[in-house]
Order: C-alpha cells, then sequence, then structure tokens
C-alpha cells in the first residue's frame, strides 16, 4: 500500500492575493487566522460528493522566494523519506522541521526538480 497524499499547499509573494483568487475559483474559505498567518484551506467544506479531497494551505514566502505549488504525502519517519528521496536521485531542500507541536515536514526536489514535501502523520 503506498502513502497517501495529505495536502498541498501554494506559496508566492502576495498571500492575500493568492488567497482571494483562488476562494473565487473554487470557493474555498481560507482561514488565516493562526499565529503563523498560515491560510488553511480544511478539507472540511472542500469535497467531492463523494467525500473525495484533501486540505491545503495558502501562504507567503520570503521576499526573495518566488513560490511553489506542491503537495506533501504522509509518512511515519521525514527524516527517513528525505533520506530515501535523496538515495533515489532526489535532493533535500528544506527539514526536518518542526513546525509546531503536531507537525514536523521535509521538502525534496525529485530528480527533474519538482517541489514535494513530506508530512509526518
Amino acid at each position: 500500500m503506498g502513502r497517501p497524499v495529505v495536502h498541498f499547499e501554494i506559496v508566492g509573494q502576495d498571500q492575500q492575493r493568492l488567497s482571494d483568487y483562488y476562494s473565487r475559483l473554487f470557493g474555498w474559505d481560507v482561514d488565516a487566522d493562526n499565529p503563523m498567518n498560515y491560510g488553511i484551506v480544511p478539507r472540511e467544506g472542500n469535497t467531492a460528493e463523494d467525500g473525495t479531497g484533501i486540505g491545503g494551505g495558502i501562504a507567503a514566502g520570503p521576499s526573495d522566494y518566488p513560490g511553489h505549488v506542491t503537495f506533501y504525502v504522509g509518512v511515519p519517519d521525514v527524516e527517513a523519506a528525505l533520506a530515501r528521496a535523496e538515495e533515489l536521485g532526489g535532493r533535500r531542500t528544506m527539514g526536518p522541521e518542526q513546525v509546531s507541536d503536531e507537525i514536523e515536514i521535509g521538502m525534496f526536489a525529485d530528480p527533474e526538480g519538482h517541489q514535494i514535501g513530506v508530512l509526518r502523520v
């Protein structure tokens, strides 16, 4: 059995503009009322009729960062997943990083340079 995609992320220069855009485009309710000012798109209320769908987030990156659109795969061990990505020809770009008490993430670039995230579940 494979690991599930558990989160998506859209990071750019203007978080409010991106949040407004995707809210209007897809009807997402984006909530950035949290200590990290991270625009959370909850899974609840954003699913298909059969219940499929994942939550995600919209955020601003550093001023010199062009941004990214990626997805996160749930893994039991972020460090092990990043090490395996490197063994297979990818490149670690971040982490593991503990972003809150409950959340540990990492990111890697696949052999073609696509940014993919891993999140401890």
